[in-house]
């Protein structure tokens, strides 16, 4: 069994057994290894490029922050101030110790609580394969209540991998985020990334919503 299977496994078991804080304490964090320290080639490409029309004031969230890599690369080009959250303190804490950011905040936070908040542009990357699939109808409906009309979701879709029956990260494809997010979404890209880290070719999809 290579490394990396018997590290996802590991990560499995103490999710499954200790919570996701445990992960962190332990220093288990998969994604890390695989690139997750640094920004998502496709995320820099479509944030960088004019493909669309992204909102340079206002408030951007970030859910599954970990580090919060994303939260202050997502500040820095668009200006937006960003929220990361994270079920996890011990992530929380870490990404108040990386290099600080004037219009980023992290906080620990769960995403599905009730609130009155509302964002112009939110960033999923691995938070939605990281709930069980019957959680992601109600992802589906609380995106929708923060994402402000016109605002935007970028979801990178990843892994796209064999289906299994277990997880995290649990079987995805792109239309299991269609499927949930419903007819009130205009897609605005849809397509392969044309650049990915290494671990990433082939496993990846970028899809930008824009709420109607």
């Amino acid at each position: 069994m290579s490394t990396r299977t018997e590290e996802l496994a590991r990560f499995r078991e103490i999710v499954a057994t200790d919570g996701w804080d445990a992960t962190w304490k332990e220093q288990v964090t998969p994604w890390e290894a695989w690139g997750g320290r640094e920004i998502q080639p496709p995320l820099r490409d479509i944030i960088e490029s004019d493909r669309v029309e992204w909102p340079r004031q206002g408030q951007a969230l970030v859910p599954g922050c970990g580090r919060g890599n994303d939260a202050r690369f997502i500040a820095a080009s668009l200006g937006l101030k960003v929220t990361g959250i994270d079920i996890s303190p011990t992530a929380v804490e870490a990404a108040q110790q990386e290099t600080p950011h004037e219009n980023v905040s992290f906080r620990v936070g769960d995403f599905f609580a009730p609130t009155d908040e509302q964002f112009d542009l939110i960033y999923d990357y691995t938070f939605f394969v990281a709930l069980p699939p019957s959680m992601r109808p109600e992802w589906g409906r609380q995106m929708a209540k923060l994402v402000k009309t016109g605002g935007f979701l970028i979801t990178l879709v990843f892994p796209l991998d064999p289906q299994v029956d277990f997880g995290p990260p649990f079987f995805v494809r792109p239309n299991h985020y269609e499927e949930v997010l419903g007819s009130v979404w205009e897609k605005v890209i849809d397509e392969v990334p044309a650049v990915s880290s290494a671990t990433h070719i082939d496993r990846e999809r970028i899809v930008v919503w824009k709420r109607l």
